[in-house]
């Protein structure tokens, strides 16, 4: 057993004392440098924010991706102001008891996307058994199987791919 001793180890601060420390084996341990509370919280400040503009960064580049796609039936516009909530549409695919329908989605983004999946919710009525009645959408890619891969277009494609499928919630 270590044990450790130092001359000011009955200061109560949060502060941790400069200087060696000596363990019982005589070897000196080095010891924490005084920290600037300050300026460690204005680094993390600037950290977060370099991150937010990064997030910004990723979801324009998203949606130019998704613009530029040419995938037909899927699109999605950030709302006026709000890069993090976005407005899309699905039109139901070609050969199924959708097909022609366009559907209306709302697709809100965490602040750690795309670590964590967007809530995507149907803002017109959907009639399918993976969309319950409030829209919300059971579809394994945004909820336990995400993965920060996926981005806007293969989201919508998936959810339009559901809605042409016998795919079913467990």
């Amino acid at each position: 057993m270590t044990t450790t001793m130092n001359s000011e180890s009955s200061n109560n601060s949060n502060t941790p004392a400069a200087g060696p420390v000596m363990t019982s084996s005589k070897q000196p341990v080095q010891s924490a440098k005084n920290v600037d509370t300050q300026s460690v919280l204005k680094s993390l400040r600037y950290l977060e924010d370099f991150y937010f503009l990064i997030l910004i960064s990723l979801l324009q580049s998203e949606l130019m991706a998704l613009m530029m796609s040419g995938d037909s039936g899927i699109s999605a516009f950030p709302e006026e102001g709000n890069i993090f909530c976005w407005k899309g549409t699905i039109t139901g695919s070609k050969d199924t008891v959708f097909e022609g329908t366009e559907y209306k989605l709302s697709l809100s983004f965490p602040t750690d996307y795309p670590f964590k999946a967007p809530k995507v919710k149907f803002e017109t009525g959907c009639f399918h058994p993976n969309v319950d009645v409030y829209g919300n959408i059971c579809l394994d890619i945004l909820q336990d199987k995400w993965s920060s891969a996926y981005d806007v277009r293969t989201i919508l494609l998936s959810i339009q791919s559901l809605l042409g499928g016998n795919l079913t919630c467990r």
